[in-house]
């Protein structure tokens, strides 16, 4: 209490603080240097000073003395030692020289070292426990006594007047130390719980983290594949513009030199025309009749045939729009080579993202069952009872929700191997009842059909069978709804076109999907098909 109260006076009444630099003012009252000179700074103008806490007034701005008393005291109760709370607690009786705690004891309130520790600890009445600073927080805050028990049904600490006249009387009550080793081995529980769990959360970061790894190393060498393929696109493309250039000029020189050849005789021809003509001319001007009889015939002096030469080789024959230009053949051919690396590129790499696909249970035939993502479709024994609606499929069959009638789409499917199945795309204006409401079986579907090991395409109830085997079970089909093309793809490494169906669409295109029974004693009795979009 004295220590606070004597911190109290060494605060400053302007800033709250301890002095900084004390000062005192002619009437004894003291501030920090800073504080009183801003106070007095603001009286300037008004040219009456007075103290803040007396308010004596002065005339002239007053003389400020430094307080090195003031100085002194608080200079020496900054440098205090430690508190209990700060460093170590030390023994209670051990006053000239503080020696560290041992044990406190709650009956005598003291902090004991080991050299007084002797007599508390023979009696039973001394309860000890680890060096506390606070010991009022281990008694009973109503009877001031040590608090020796614990509550269950209340779940806190008591002393022995609670348990017995106090508001826990008839509780169920256990010593602090039973009590706390069994919260002790709930805790252990616990913590091995939360070590269990740690440990998975640790693994499974791992394995999430290997999950990554391997991600980034299958995107790494995805990216250094497309790297390395448009790189021999760009050297491919690069090497057809060359050879396509160079046979372009290489036919330009041979045809320029071949008309300069050309001009150059007819150039001579011109001229030797424009010769005889002067002399036929000039013949027609001549007065004397014998001086024109005497010279030879000159009626055929311009036929070129009498001096070795044709018209064809003249050029008369032939027009200039007849001229040979390059030779399109090897550009054709070279524009040819670049469509096949665009056609390859878009078989293994095609650009437009998953379209969303969902089975439509209300088309589904009663031998169908749809798993409840909408994503499969598995032949089942057992009839299903739909409700017989108009657009429902008679047995097999069933097509998705979503149409398309516009745009590029894919979307994969996987069926069950050594059974029958057919998937593909239809109208939605099919036929639900029949053998011509299967798709493939009528022109208004496109299907690829698996019977077994047997792989075919199917539109308007023509087969077109595959001769080579095809090993992966997962197809993927693409439409390119604009341009009028159905195309199927078997998905394996690289991906393989199987065909493509070309025609001028006219209503929307669903998914459709056909799924039969297998035989009996052929392996793979379970035949389904799920869509993976």
């Amino acid at each position: 209490m004295a220590s606070a109260a004597v911190r109290d006076e060494l605060l400053c009444s302007i800033c709250l603080s301890t002095y900084t630099d004390p000062v005192m003012l002619r009437c004894g009252h003291n501030f920090c240097r800073v504080c009183i000179h801003r106070v007095l700074d603001t009286q300037d103008e008004a040219g009456v000073y007075s103290c803040p806490e007396c308010r004596e007034e002065s005339q002239e701005r007053p003389a400020l003395m430094r307080c090195l008393a003031l100085c002194n005291i608080i200079e020496g109760f900054l440098i205090t030692p430690p508190t209990q709370t700060e460093a170590e607690i030390f023994c209670t009786y051990c006053v000239d020289s503080p020696v560290p705690a041992a044990k406190s004891c709650l009956h005598c309130e003291a902090s004991l070292c080991e050299k007084h520790l002797k007599v508390h600890s023979k009696s039973a009445e001394h309860v000890l426990c680890e060096p506390r600073a606070k010991l009022e927080d281990r008694k009973c805050s109503v009877h001031k006594k040590i608090l020796e028990y614990y509550c269950t049904e209340d779940a806190a600490c008591i002393c022995v007047t609670c348990s017995l006249a106090g508001e826990h009387r008839g509780h169920r009550v256990e010593m602090l130390d039973e009590a706390s080793e069994k919260k002790k081995e709930r805790l252990r529980k616990v913590l091995q719980q939360l070590i269990t769990r740690r440990e998975e959360t640790e693994e499974r970061v791992r394995s999430l983290e290997e999950h990554r790894r391997k991600a980034q190393e299958i995107a790494s060498g995805e990216a250094e594949r497309v790297t390395a393929l448009c790189r021999d696109i760009r050297r491919q493309l690069d090497d057809l513009e060359k050879r396509a250039l160079s046979e372009i000029s290489r036919q330009e020189k041979e045809e320029s030199l071949s008309l300069s050849a050309l001009i150059q005789k007819l150039e001579i021809q011109k001229d030797e025309l424009s010769r005889k003509m002067r002399h036929m001319e000039e013949l027609c001007n001549m007065t004397d009749p014998l001086t024109v009889l005497q010279e030879p015939d000159t009626g055929d002096l311009g036929d070129p045939e009498e001096e070795g030469g044709n018209e064809d080789t003249w050029g008369h024959n032939k027009p200039l729009h007849d001229v040979d230009g390059p030779d399109v053949a090897v550009i054709s051919d070279t524009l040819h080579t670049l469509c096949d690396i665009i056609t390859d590129i878009r078989r293994g790499i095609y650009v437009e993202d998953p379209a969303d696909i969902l089975l439509n249970v209300n088309t589904a035939g009663n031998y169908i069952h749809i798993s409840d993502d909408r994503k499969a479709a598995t032949w089942t024994k057992e009839n299903q009872n739909h409700p017989e609606t108009a657009e429902r499929f008679q047995d097999y069959q069933v097509m998705s929700r979503r149409g398309f009638s516009s745009g590029r789409h894919y979307w994969d499917v996987e069926g069950s191997r050594s059974v029958r199945w057919m998937v593909g795309m239809c109208y939605p204006s099919i036929d639900r009842r029949g053998q011509q409401s299967y798709i493939g079986d009528n022109n208004k579907s496109w299907c690829l059909r698996r019977f077994y090991s047997q792989y075919s395409v199917i539109h308007d109830s023509k087969v077109i069978p595959f001769p080579h085997i095809i090993s992966s079970n997962r197809v993927r089909i693409c439409l390119d709804y604009g341009a009028g093309r159905l195309s199927f793809y078997e998905l394996c490494d690289p991906i393989t076109h199987l065909h493509t169906f070309t025609a001028s669409f006219t209503e929307p295109l669903h998914a459709a999907l056909w799924i039969n029974k297998p035989i009996i004693g052929v392996t793979g009795t379970i035949n389904s098909l799920r869509i993976f979009s």
